[in-house]
């Protein structure tokens, strides 16, 4: 069994990453801003920045195998872009040079589609050159980059990641599920037959290993293989959940326009990337994934989606209390979308 270091491992992926490495016998150090959810005798919690290069040497000096970088932060809330930016460029430079001064071999890093702020008519592909349209995008191009410098000191690998589903996925999912659960109409910007890929986060989690255990350094997108439109996917989960909502499309342009100006005035969740996105298609070609780690996908968006929601329903009390937990893990705040909400 091996001894590993999850950065985020307090957050929605890395939490999930840092239970099934103790399931199946590893023994792990987490680093995060926020405590260990949960406490088992091969877990380290460890509180603390990863940009604090002393504090990782300290830790990484007792011998490791492998290095899962899930950190990143979120200009989200009362994160401002400055301290996101540096959390995710110069915490990964500072990750990546202790990772080779301790001597680690494998770093596996998550990215995201994020680097991109626009549609394509087909699959995108590991060597398409990224044109991310806002700071976050942005910082996660940055990070790899820093990893490609040091692709002789450790295997690195670059997991270009969708959206991440599974039980407990909130943010702005919860959003959508709150105005399903109340049976409001969901408002859709176009007529829907757009495809945006997601990933279950335990597919994920699955390439992420066999690249650690095979040292397989390069740059992978991942993404589920079904993938229906977002009409259809919106529809699969209303009919699970057995809700009276409706789903009403609104007219591109002016949607877009609205949603631009709300968040011009700080009125609004969602940012340029989002309002870019919001009826565009993307999936990721995962042709090198499959071909280079042996990894296949399981679940369909629509498959996880459901399932995202069930979790929500079944714990809306418990949600609606939570308090220092990553933004994955809370409800993100509706701003003007709940004055939709009560014309819905």
């Amino acid at each position: 069994m091996a001894r590993l270091l999850v950065t985020g491992g307090s957050g929605f992926l890395g939490g999930l990453l840092v239970e099934d490495l103790l399931a199946q016998g590893h023994t792990v150090t987490s680093i995060d801003l926020l405590p260990a959810p949960s406490r088992h005798p091969r877990l380290q919690g460890v509180v603390g920045d990863i940009r604090d290069r002393a504090l990782l040497d300290g830790i990484l000096s007792g011998g490791f195998e492998g290095v899962f970088h899930c950190a990143a932060l979120l200009a989200h809330g009362s994160v401002s872009e400055a301290e996101m930016w540096a959390s995710n460029v110069e915490g990964t430079r500072s990750l990546a040079a202790a990772t080779a001064a301790a001597g680690v071999p494998s770093l596996v890093s998550i990215s995201s589609n994020c680097l991109w702020g626009r549609g394509f008519d087909r699959p995108v592909h590991e060597d398409d050159p990224p044109e991310p349209c806002e700071p976050y995008g942005l910082s996660k191009w940055e990070g790899e980059k820093i990893l490609a410098d040091h692709s002789d000191a450790f295997a690195a690998t670059v997991i270009r990641s969708p959206t991440i589903i599974e039980e407990g996925r909130l943010g702005l999912l919860a959003i959508l599920f709150e105005f399903i659960a109340e049976g409001r109409r969901v408002w859709m910007v176009g007529d829907g037959s757009h495809r945006y890929q997601f990933i279950y986060a335990r597919d994920l989690i699955a390439a992420m290993l066999l690249a650690w255990r095979q040292r397989r350094a390069g740059i992978f997108g991942i993404g589920s293989d079904r993938v229906d439109t977002m009409r259809e996917t919106f529809a699969h989960v209303i009919a699970e959940a057995g809700s009276t909502s409706r789903i009403v499309g609104l007219p591109k342009g002016p949607a877009v326009l609205a949603m631009r100006a709300a968040h011009g005035l700080k009125l609004s969740p969602l940012g340029p990337y989002h309002y870019r996105m919001i009826a565009a298609d993307f999936t990721f070609d995962t042709t090198r994934i499959k071909a280079a780690l042996g990894w296949r996908p399981t679940l369909s968006n629509s498959e996880m989606l459901a399932r995202a929601y069930r979790y929500y329903a079944a714990n809306q009390a418990e949600i609606a209390a939570r308090r220092n937990v990553s933004a994955h893990r809370r409800a993100a705040d509706m701003g003007v979308i709940r004055a939709l909400k009560w014309i819905s």
